[in-house]
């Protein structure tokens, strides 16, 4: 049974959020302000993160890069605040997935559901035989689930290393946002090209020697990206 944290101060909503997600048979637990959800998420043992923005004590973005620099399980920010610097902020500092709120409770369990179903997918086995992947200075290790460039390694967080090894495998194909979001994040884009846009810049300006003129994740204008890797 996957276990998943809630760190929410409204009594209400995180309620709400609980109840849908054990009757989906998930193990749940609830922190009421930053501090304990911070203590909570570093020594819990947790499959998933739900996250609200605004905590009492220490807010939600502070929490994402601490608990970041530990763990690499799927969190998802939750938060009325819906601007795009929002998004972009908590994107960058390694959040998986964003919701806003008011949401609907079964729209939230299926993106829970979503993302813990796509990290586990993209969990390298033991036994893969397929485990280095290799485009000019680039290597992916995907049994340890590390990337270099020249022999060094580049700190990739959750989805921007799955994008790239996507790209890896997937060379000369050009996909939409829309496409990437479906493959990478496991459900339907609902309109949100936030999210992909991002990671790709991201995931840009640490392996390409000049981002702003991207060799390897080139832009197909009116189409999407391409992976040109040989």
């Amino acid at each position: 049974m996957s276990r998943i944290l809630i760190i929410e101060d409204d009594e209400d909503i995180a309620a709400i959020e609980r109840d849908y997600l054990e009757l989906s048979g998930y193990d749940v637990q609830i922190a009421p302000d930053g501090p304990n959800g911070l203590r909570m998420a570093l020594e819990g043992r947790f499959d998933l993160i739900l996250l609200d923005l605004m905590l009492p004590g220490m807010d939600g973005f502070a929490i994402l890069r601490r608990v970041r620099e530990k763990l690499d399980i799927p969190i998802l920010m939750v938060s009325a605040r819906g601007e795009d610097v929002d998004k972009i902020r908590g994107l960058g500092f390694g959040a998986d997935d964003y919701i806003e709120k008011p949401f609907s409770p079964s729209v939230l369990v299926a993106r829970v559901k979503a993302n813990l179903a796509q990290y586990h997918r993209l969990k390298p086995e033991k036994n893969d035989l397929e485990h280095r992947l290799a485009a000019g200075p680039l290597e992916a290790d995907l049994r340890a689930r590390r990337v270099f460039k020249n022999g060094v390694e580049i700190p990739l967080k959750n989805r921007e290393y799955e994008l790239l090894v996507f790209f890896m495998r997937h060379r000369n194909q050009v996909f939409s946002r829309e496409d990437l979001y479906e493959r990478i994040w496991g459900l339907e884009s609902m309109g949100d090209n936030v999210t992909v846009a991002v990671h790709i810049n991201r995931l840009r300006e640490k392996i390409e020697d000049n981002p702003s003129s991207p060799v390897w994740i080139q832009t197909v204008w009116g189409v999407g990206y391409r992976f040109c890797g040989g």
